[in-house]
C-alpha cells in the first residue's frame, strides 16, 4: 500500500528535525505544495516557515530552489541543513569562482535538494539555464514582502521573479513572508503571479514576546537598567542612526556588557566579523541600525531594544520578531520621544520620494507613533493593525501588567492647544511649554508670548509632562508636526471640537517628580528581568549543557543553535533523558543529530 504525503511528511519531520508534530498550517501547506500547489503563506517570524518549503523539497523529485534576500539567512539555513544530513547549498557573492563551480556542477548532478540563489543571481541568464538544466522540485521566495514598494524592505528584483512561473510552469511556487498586512498580500499575489495559489495566513500573534514602551528621559542609563535583567543574554539595540550605534556600543562596553556594533558606514569585514560573532557566540548585544537583522535565523535573541522610533509598525513588528525565535520567553522594550517623530517626519518630507509614497509613510509613521502612546493593550493593537482581532488584553504587555493611570485632561488639552494657536503655530514643544509654565525665558519676552492669555495658565505640570501631553496630542491626532520636519506643532481639523470641550479627552496621566524617581531607583529591571525558569538546582547542569554545544559548535566552526536550540537543551534538563533512545525523543534532536551528538549529551545528562 503506498505511503500518502501526509505520512511521507510526518516521518519526515519526526526522523529528519526530531519534531514530533506540525503546527498551525504547517502539515496543509506541506501537503500542499508536495503535491504540486501553489502557496502565499503568512506566518510570523519562529512559526515555522522554513519547514513548509524544506519538508516538500524532501519528498519531491529534484532540487528546490529557495530565493533568499540576504548572504546571512543563506549560510545560517544551509549549516542547519548540513547538520540534519539534508544536502544543501548556496550561491552568492560570498563564493569564489571556484566554489561557485562546484556547486553549480553538484546541481547538474543532481546531487542538491535545496539550493539557495540571491534574486539578482536567479534573474541572470546563466543562472536561469542551470536552473533549466533540471526540472526544480519547487521554487520558494522567502522574505516576500520585498516585492512592496511599499514596504519597507523593497527589493525590485523580487517583481521579476515572475519570470520563474513564465519559464517553469509546471514547477510549484511557494511565496512566504512573516511581515504583510492585507494590501501587501494582494500585491504579492498580483506581482508574482500567484492569483491561483491557496493563502495560508496563520496569527501574527507572538504570545512569548512582552512589549514594553517607556518615555524617552536618559536613553544610556534607561537601557542600562532594561540590559540588567538581560545579563548574559542575547539581544539586538537597534539606533537610528550610525553615530549613535558607535556611541551606544562604545557605553555598553563600557558598562561591562558584551556590545558589537553594526551598521552600514562601518569597514565590511569588521561589520562581517562582528555578525559571525553575534551568530557564532552566546550573550553578545548587538547595537545596530535597521541595516542589520533581516534574515538572521538565531533563535535565541532574548530581547531587541529600540532607542528610536522604528519607521512603521511592519518594520517594528519585524526588528521585534527577532527576539524569542525559539518560543521561549523575550522581551521587546522601545523607549521614544516627540524629538523621534519630527526626525522620522522630517526624513519624509526630505525624501525624493513621491507625494503618494510620503502619505503612505507618514500614515504608517502615525500608526506607530498610535501603538506607542495607547493605554490599551499593546498587542491587541499591533494585531489590530495586521486586520486580527484577539479574544481579549493579552496579560503580556506593560499596559495589561502595569495599567496606566488615565485621566480627564479636557482642561489642560484645551490650554495646549489655545497656546498653540495664540502663539502662532510656529513653535515646537519646549516654547510652547515654557509659555504655558510661565517661565522667565529671553526667547519668550522678546516673541511678545508672555503678554498672550495663555502664558502662565499651565503651572501645575512640570516640563516633562507638558512633553508627555504634547506627544499625547500628536499621537491622538489633534496636533500634527510640520511637514518640513523642525518640530513646529499646528492645529488639526479634529482640534477644533476639542477646542470647544465638547467631548471629554482622556489621557494617560505623565509621572510626576516623586513616580519618575520611584521608576529610576529600580530602573525597571526586576519588572523586565527574562528567565527561562532555570532554578539554582538546575544551573550548573545547564552550563554544562551549554559548555557542551558551544565546544562542538566551535569545532565545527557554525553557531551553537546550529547544534541546538536553547528550546532542545531545555527539554533535556528539564525531562533528564538516561538513554540514546530516550534522548532521541526530545524535540529537536532528530536521527543524524542523535547520531552525531547523543553520546556527548548524554555523558553531560548521565553525569547529574
Amino acid at each position: 500500500m503506498p505511503v500518502s504525503i501526509s505520512d511521507s511528511a510526518l516521518q519526515v519531520l519526526n526522523t529528519v528535525f526530531g519534531y514530533p508534530a506540525f503546527r498551525g498550517d504547517q502539515q496543509a501547506i506541506i501537503e500542499h505544495v508536495a503535491a504540486g500547489g501553489d502557496a502565499l503563506v503568512l506566518m510570523p517570524t519562529g512559526g515555522g516557515k522554513s519547514l513548509c518549503y524544506q519538508i516538500p523539497a524532501l519528498l519531491r523529485e529534484g532540487t528546490a530552489v529557495v530565493v533568499s534576500p540576504l548572504i546571512a539567512l543563506m549560510q545560517d539555513q544551509v549549516q542547519a541543513l548540513l547538520q540534519l544530513g539534508v544536502e544543501a547549498a548556496f550561491l552568492n557573492s560570498s563564493l569564489d569562482a571556484q566554489a561557485q563551480r562546484e556547486v553549480e556542477q553538484r546541481y547538474a548532478r543532481g546531487e542538491l535538494k535545496l539550493l539557495y540563489v540571491a534574486p539578482e543571481r536567479l534573474l541572470t541568464e546563466r543562472c536561469l539555464e542551470l536552473i533549466g538544466a533540471r526540472m526544480p522540485a519547487l521554487f520558494a521566495i522567502d522574505e516576500a514582502h520585498c516585492v512592496s514598494q511599499w514596504g519597507h524592505d523593497f527589493r525590485p528584483e523580487y517583481r521579476q521573479l515572475t519570470i520563474l512561473h513564465e519559464r517553469f510552469p509546471a514547477v510549484p511556487r511557494i511565496a512566504l513572508t512573516a511581515t504583510a498586512d492585507a494590501p501587501t498580500r494582494n500585491e504579492i499575489v498580483e506581482r508574482l503571479n500567484l492569483g491561483d495559489a491557496s493563502r495560508f495566513v496563520a496569527s501574527f500573534d507572538r504570545p512569548n514576546i512582552r512589549y514594553r514602551v517607556v518615555e524617552k528621559d536618559n536613553p544610556r542609563r534607561q537601557l542600562k537598567a532594561f540590559l540588567d535583567g538581560h545579563r548574559g543574554e542575547s539581544g539586538i539595540v537597534y539606533c537610528l542612526s550610525r553615530r549613535k550605534v558607535d556611541e551606544t556600543a562604545a557605553g555598553l562596553v563600557e558598562d561591562g556588557v558584551h556590545a558589537l556594533a553594526y551598521h552600514a558606514g562601518m569597514d565590511a569585514t569588521e561589520r562581517a566579523a562582528n555578525q559571525q560573532r553575534f551568530l557564532r557566540e552566546d550573550g553578545v548585544v548587538m547595537v545596530a541600525t535597521i541595516a542589520f537583522g533581516m534574515g538572521i535565523d538565531k533563535p535565541d535573541v532574548r530581547f531587541v531594544a529600540h532607542l528610536d522610533l522604528p519607521k512603521s509598525m511592519e518594520g517594528y513588528y519585524q526588528e521585534t520578531g527577532r527576539a524569542g525565535r525559539d518560543g521561549l520567553p523575550a522581551e521587546a522594550w522601545m523607549t521614544y520621544g516627540l524629538a523621534d517623530v519630527v526626525t522620522l517626519a522630517q526624513f519624509i518630507a526630505q525624501s525624493e520620494s513621491g507625494e503618494e509614497r510620503k502619505r503612505v509613510e507618514r500614515a504608517k509613521l502615525d500608526a506607530l507613533l498610535g501603538f506607542a502612546e495607547t493605554t490599551a493593550c499593546r498587542r491587541q493593537r499591533l494585531l489590530a493593525y495586521f486586520g486580527e482581532t484577539p479574544a481579549g488584553p493579552c496579560g503580556n504587555c506593560d499596559n495589561c501588567l502595569d495599567p496606566p493611570q488615565n485621566w480627564d485632561a479636557t482642561v489642560v488639552v484645551q490650554k495646549a492647544l489655545s497656546c498653540v494657536y495664540r502663539t502662532g503655530q510656529r513653535y515646537g514643544v519646549g516654547h510652547l511649554t515654557a509659555v504655558l509654565r510661565g517661565e522667565d525665558d529671553e526667547r519668550v519676552r522678546a516673541l511678545g508670548h508672555d503678554r498672550q492669555s495663555t502664558f502662565g495658565i499651565g503651572a501645575e505640570l512640570d516640563a516633562r509632562q507638558w512633553r508627555s501631553v504634547f506627544r499625547q496630542l500628536v499621537a491622538a491626532g489633534l496636533l500634527t508636526t510640520d511637514e518640513e520636519g523642525y518640530g513646529t506643532l499646528r492645529l488639526t481639523e479634529a482640534s477644533r471640537a476639542a477646542l470647544r470641550g465638547s467631548e471629554p479627552i482622556w489621557l494617560r496621566r505623565p509621572p510626576g517628580k516623586a513616580e519618575r524617581r520611584a521608576a529610576g531607583r529600580d530602573g525597571g529591571a526586576a519588572r523586565t528581568r527574562q528567565s527561562l525558569d532555570i532554578a539554582p538546582h538546575e544551573a550548573a547542569l545547564w552550563d554544562a549543557l551549554r559548555d557542551a554545544r558551544a565546544r562542538l559548535a566551535r569545532e565545527q566552526g557554525v553557531p551553537a543553535y546550529v547544534i541546538f536550540h536553547d528550546a532542545t537543551l531545555l527539554a533535556m534538563l528539564r525531562e533528564r533523558p538516561q538513554s540514546l533512545r530516550e534522548l532521541g525523543a526530545i524535540s529537536g534532536v532528530g536521527e543524524r543529530k542523535l547520531a552525531r551528538y547523543g553520546e556527548a549529551f548524554l555523558g553531560v545528562l548521565t553525569a547529574f
